[in-house]
């Protein structure tokens, strides 16, 4: 049953994330990185991180999704505009993409051969073990990442500054 949950929630969110960059309108696409994140909140559940998954679901799909709409509802983006593609797109898009995704399945597959998930196995996805990590060898990249959003907000809100001047 795990095995089935899995694949429905991987394709859920290979899916989603195709429609996050396919998409021409904004909100859209943060719609369907919602889709992403509660995908990998039910795989994070899957491995027994229960504590990922909850802060998965608060913190990304909740707050921070909240952030993204907020920015573009105050940047007023609207559709993107299509332009027609060129030739050279057209006949080798699909071919390259299968030769890519092949070779990198070719090295994945040569790098881990024997590497297997067990369901319910991981162990470090609990309050101690995550706040240990975050606040001992990764503070530094967590309060970087602090600063660089805390940046984007700032931009968004010079940016629509300007744009009501």
């Amino acid at each position: 049953m795990d095995v089935i949950l899995f694949f429905v929630f991987a394709i859920i969110a290979v899916v989603c994330a195709i429609n996050v960059v396919v998409q021409t309108h904004p909100i859209s696409s943060a719609i369907s990185l919602v889709g992403v994140m509660g995908s990998l909140a039910v795989l994070y559940l899957l491995l027994g991180a229960e504590f990922l998954a909850a802060a998965q679901v608060i913190v990304y799909a909740g707050a921070i999704m909240v952030l993204f709409v907020f920015v573009i509802m105050l940047l007023n983006a609207g559709t993107e505009k299509k332009e027609g593609k060129s030739l050279v797109v057209q006949l080798l898009g699909v071919p390259l993409l299968v030769a890519f995704l092949g070779i990198v399945a070719f090295f994945v597959q040569r790098v881990f051969p024997t590497t297997m998930v067990h369901f319910g196995g991981f162990t470090g996805g609990g309050v101690h073990e995550i706040g240990m990590a975050l606040f001992g060898p990764y503070l530094l990249p967590f309060e970087v990442t602090s600063i660089l959003i805390l940046i984007a907000i700032l931009g968004a809100i010079v940016l629509a500054r300007k744009e009501m001047d």
